[in-house]
């Protein structure tokens, strides 16, 4: 199963992600729309599971149909929720996305409403 942490952003998803099986573990900034779409059809193309979590803000209609079309399974979370949960109070994008990651890992997503 590979699973994906994802802040997104109007202009930007930054992701941080892990393949269960094999372990690895990584982080990407992808800067526009194709760079995203490209990334997660080479990831259906593993045809393995896919789990995506990501914060409720902006209006990521466009994404939540790409994942929904690559049979992705999308946790949608309450952006309040990842900031009472952070850690520290000084939020990065990178941070959220492995905030996010952590908490699909540990069964703890707060999914919103």
């Amino acid at each position: 199963m590979i699973i994906v942490g994802c802040d997104y952003h109007p202009g930007f998803r930054q992701i941080a992600f892990i393949d269960r099986e094999t372990g690895e573990c990584e982080q990407r900034r992808l800067e526009h729309r194709e760079a995203a779409e490209k990334f997660y059809r080479e990831l259906a193309a593993q045809e393995a599971k896919q789990r995506v979590g990501m914060e409720a803000s902006g209006h990521p209609g466009w994404f939540e149909r790409l994942l929904a079309k690559l049979n992705f399974g999308l946790w949608i979370g309450d952006a309040t929720e990842t900031a009472r949960k952070r850690e520290r109070k000084q939020e990065t994008d990178r941070q959220d996305a492995r905030h996010i990651l952590r908490w699909l890992l540990k069964d703890d997503f707060h999914e919103s409403g």
